[in-house]
């Protein structure tokens, strides 16, 4: 579970936006990784050094793995469950190709690339492969957006048939089936609009629609990777361009809440909730975050200073889950 959006300003700052949808409880942190800082692939066969600094969201499952970030350049990145159609190889002695385990992957992009075009290409030579993670004891299903701050969005699909580099044009991601299923379901809602239909009679029988909204009801509920795909596509496509960074942040949350799940309403196989744990939006212009979590909805926000981008060693700015608190009138 996941949705993702890119959002964008009428000054052309480019946002994106996750909800962190799952069933495992995580405990994340914001952390802030400089440039140079050098690590290790999860095979112990690849060492990289950043080129560029970058803040995100990741948890340490042993080394921080990264979930979503945006770097100094501009570039973004988000992991989002794939499951059922992510198909990755299995990892060989003396691979020609860097081989990384895929949650490793938004690790490399926002240490390696610059912008989408960058990452398209860096992704040519990569080899995605499947590796336990610590948190579920399993291989994580997933796939990916990619966006810059030029605006180019980007998704990265590993399945069956090899690997996948998609145009995003829309910019939403969401989780199975695969991102051109999405775009060709889309065409089952063409019927939706933001205005009133007109009434209509049945012979001499005259019906009108319930209120406001009358041009939505065609519009999938539920909490489906497919319903929370249209939805957001339909909001995002439909919503005043923000005016600002400001603006930017509060209509991106409001779209974002059409497709958060409560604990409760989603359960897993094993009975635990699979719910929203945390929603974040992303400016490529100012490497700036901000965050709520689904205990505190109150919008915190963290910037990628020039101390951190140069420090020695990655730095948490403090875990995302925090107690709630209530201002006072």
């Amino acid at each position: 579970m996941c949705t993702a959006m890119t959002l964008k300003t009428q000054q052309g700052e480019i946002f994106l936006g996750r909800t962190m949808d799952f069933s495992y409880v995580l405990n994340p942190h914001l952390y802030t990784m400089p440039r140079n800082y050098q690590w290790s692939n999860a095979l112990g066969t690849v060492c990289v050094r950043n080129r560029y600094s970058y803040i995100g969201v990741g948890q340490t499952i042993p080394k921080i793995t990264f979930a979503d970030g945006v770097n100094e350049m501009g570039l973004a990145a988000a992991a989002l469950y794939f499951s059922g159609y992510a198909k990755y190889r299995e990892p060989e002695c003396g691979a020609q190709t860097s081989q990384f385990a895929a949650t490793e992957l938004v690790n490399f992009l926002l240490g390696m690339c610059g912008s989408v075009e960058e990452a398209a290409f860096a992704l040519q030579s990569v080899r995605i492969v499947g590796v336990p993670d610590a948190v579920t004891n399993s291989v994580a299903p997933l796939h990916w957006i990619v966006c810059d701050k030029k605006g180019q969005c980007l998704t990265v699909e590993q399945t069956k048939n090899g690997m996948h580099l998609l145009a995003n044009h829309v910019g939403v991601l969401s989780n199975s089936p695969t991102f051109e299923w999405h775009m060709e379901n889309l065409r089952n809602y063409m019927r939706a609009a933001p205005h009133q239909p007109e009434g209509i009679t049945w012979g001499e029988l005259v019906l009108t629609p319930f209120g406001q909204g009358g041009g939505t009801e065609v519009l999938p509920g539920g909490y489906t990777p497919p319903a929370r795909f249209v939805r957001t596509v339909f909001q995002k496509t439909h919503v005043p361009i923000p005016q600002n960074r400001q603006e930017a942040v509060v209509t991106g949350f409001h779209i974002l809440e059409g497709v958060s799940i409560p604990q409760g309403v989603v359960l897993t196989s094993r009975g635990t909730y699979d719910y929203t744990q945390y929603t974040v939006f992303m400016n490529t212009a100012t490497c700036e975050y901000f965050v709520r979590t689904y205990e505190n909805s109150q919008v915190f926000t963290a910037k990628l200073s020039r101390a951190e981008a140069e420090a020695k060693v990655p730095v948490s700015l403090g875990k995302l889950v925090r107690p709630a608190t209530f201002e006072k009138l």
